[in-house]
């Protein structure tokens, strides 16, 4: 029978047990927020350091019935292990532990006192440089190519991306808006067949802790090769629902969603490979904006009429695809005085 680490005292025993620690190093427990696909719980040693331990569920906590093989949870720890040493601009936490009877993974804490970005910006606190360094950092993951030293094999499998990704989010979305059902079936067969890049697959501001003025990313469950443009449109479709729901920041917004496509295009555009993408952008982004309210997972945060609204525009960006990121971002944060 798995443990639960929700609990302290089977957590507890079972870091005496199978990690080698005395019972007085262990000092602190508290349960971590933010996914719905796994618990999570940090434990404070007594040296002053912090382990945060994974536990893959297999029912994700959602409304709509969700299920994935919670043996995914090693996929997180190849990726752990693979972005920690090659890809320095993630900042992701040292590697510690898996445990593949218990679907665990244990790494180490983000040095505290640290924030949740996605926390911060509901508050309207955009800072600029920490927005540059998002889109640099995702640009770093997308640079690795199939022949970066030390890349997992198993990243060339998509099976946790169609069961967490697409599937519950144009997948279901599809089934949700007709209008927009030929739109996400196109969008998700080019998807499978695109390969060149490393994709997180959850690079959103709910993954990126703050912490000294430096973005560290977490959760990394869905990272496999495909299409790098899908990362894209789901870190802008963040920004932008953010931009009509925080009240009087929505220039602020527009500036960070501007700024976000700008360094990210600069950090790529001696490539090759990534050419084409701004076009594969535009459309994700779409995707992932109506699959984020029509989705199985819908943001939380959003207002009824915040949603139609966003449903409005982005029917509308369906009709008349922008020309260029930028033209997007304008029209979706576009709003008369």
């Amino acid at each position: 029978m798995r443990i639960n680490i929700e609990n302290r005292k089977e957590l507890n025993d079972y870091l005496v047990k199978h990690q080698q620690f005395q019972k007085d190093e262990l000092t602190g427990f508290q349960l971590l927020s933010g996914g719905v696909s796994n618990r999570t719980v940090m434990v404070r040693l007594a040296d002053g350091k912090a382990w945060v331990i994974k536990q893959a569920l297999e029912k994700l906590r959602v409304k709509t019935d969700w299920f994935c093989d919670p043996a995914r949870i090693f996929r997180e720890a190849e990726a752990v292990r693979f972005l920690h040493a090659r890809v320095p601009q993630a900042r992701v936490p040292r590697f510690c532990f898996e445990d593949p009877e218990n679907y665990l993974l244990g790494m180490e804490s983000v040095p505290e006192p640290h924030q949740v970005w996605k926390s911060e910006l509901l508050k309207g606190q955009v800072d600029a440089e920490l927005v540059v360094q998002f889109a640099e950092m995702l640009a770093g993951i997308h640079g690795c190519s199939m022949e970066t030293p030390g890349l997992p094999e198993v990243f060339s499998d998509k099976t946790y991306f169609e069961a967490l990704r697409l599937e519950p989010y144009y997948g279901y979305a599809a089934s949700q808006i007709p209008k927009a059902e030929t739109f996400f079936q196109e969008l998700m067969e080019s998807t499978r067949h695109e390969n060149r890049f490393l994709v997180h697959g959850d690079f959103s501001p709910k993954n990126i802790l703050a912490h000294q003025k430096k973005l560290h990313l977490i959760d990394h469950e869905v990272i496999h090769f495909g299409d790098g443009a899908f990362d894209l449109g789901f870190a802008l479709t963040h920004l932008l629902a953010k931009s009509l729901h925080v009240p009087g920041h929505r220039v602020t917004f527009r500036e960070a969603c501007h700024l976000f496509a700008d360094r990210y295009l600069q950090s790529v555009s001696s490539v090759s490979k990534f050419s084409g993408i701004e076009e594969r952008w535009i459309k994700h982004t779409l995707g992932c904006l109506l699959a984020r309210i029509h989705g199985r997972s819908p943001l939380e945060y959003l207002k009824d009429s915040e949603r139609a609204l966003i449903t409005e525009k982005t029917l509308e960006c369906l009709d008349q695809l922008p020309s260029d990121i930028h033209t997007l971002i304008d029209r979706m944060t576009w709003q008369p005085s």
